[in-house]
């Protein structure tokens, strides 16, 4: 049996390799930039922390990149118009979003009184972190929310 397929669709695929491609790209340098942002904000040095199994630090610094996710994920989602334009939104909205995000969940945690340092930096688990996880959370789904 022969498979009549459209004379353009190979072109059809490979536009969208490449455009998968390219949204992934932008969603790799916006998880990095989210990334870097948690760390800068955040006393310590993070990822250092992480390494050396610190599980205070390996909570917030996942449940950071899980919010940082899904601002990325509907950044990329609601974008809209030709692909150019979609990758320009896509990134301007997620980086957008990265910033809120940081900066509400550092309000939070100043509402809160937790100190972030001791908490990342103790070698037990720490119930503050699950706090501070919450908050990142949270905040990245409202965020996240607000893009859409």
């Amino acid at each position: 049996m022969l498979l009549a397929l459209p004379e353009d669709f190979g072109g059809y695929l490979a536009w969208g390799i490449g455009a998968i491609t390219l949204y992934a790209i932008v969603g790799l340098l916006l998880m990095f930039a989210g990334f870097y942002a948690i760390d800068f904000t955040t006393p310590g040095k993070l990822s250092d922390l992480v390494r050396r199994g610190l599980p205070n630090a390996v909570i917030i610094v996942s449940s950071g990149l899980l919010s940082m996710a899904f601002i990325v994920v509907v950044a990329i989602w609601a974008s809209t118009g030709d692909l150019a334009e979609g990758l320009i939104t896509s990134l301007v909205f997620g980086f957008i979003g990265i910033v809120v995000q940081v900066g509400a969940v550092r309000a939070l945690e100043f509402a809160t009184r937790i100190d972030v340092r001791s908490t990342v930096e103790d070698e037990k688990f720490q119930p503050a972190s699950l706090v501070v996880a919450a908050a990142h959370l949270a905040l990245g789904l409202v965020v996240a929310v607000a893009i859409s």
